[in-house]
């Protein structure tokens, strides 16, 4: 199976994954997915899941947006959060998801309800990702 290079950039770490044969994203637009000799170009992501087929095995990570950018057969990933499935602290996420939903109910007006919807989309994000 052929292959092509992946790397995940946060603002604070790099991740050198190598060489991949599948990469799935959560685009704006919907999932997509990336092959090996895939078109170039610079896409938009959303909070979601992404999966990373290698070697047969497939990984998955939470994220929490970012863009992708596909140039000569190599993918970076330019994201503002990621977490490997196994590393996803669940009481945390949970914690985070509790504190968003408590403050939905509490209509304080100061409250900002756009960061409430999207602390909330990312605290369910990684619960999701984390039973993988």
């Amino acid at each position: 199976m052929t292959s092509f290079n992946l790397d995940i950039v946060t603002p604070i770490r790099e991740l050198k994954i190598g060489e991949v044969n599948y990469l799935r994203c959560p685009g704006i637009d919907g999932s997509f997915g990336v092959m090996n000799n895939h078109r170039e170009g610079i896409l938009a992501l959303a909070v979601g899941e992404v999966k990373v087929t290698q070697g047969g095995k497939d990984e998955y990570f939470s994220t929490g947006g970012g863009f992708v950018e596909i140039i000569d057969n190599s993918v970076k990933l330019l994201v503002e959060s990621i977490e490997r499935s196994n590393d996803i602290d669940t009481d945390r996420a949970q914690r985070s998801l509790d504190r968003a939903k408590k403050r939905q109910v509490d209509k304080d007006p100061d409250t900002n309800n756009a960061r409430i919807d999207a602390s909330m989309m990312r605290a369910l994000n990684r619960l999701r990702v984390a039973k993988r």
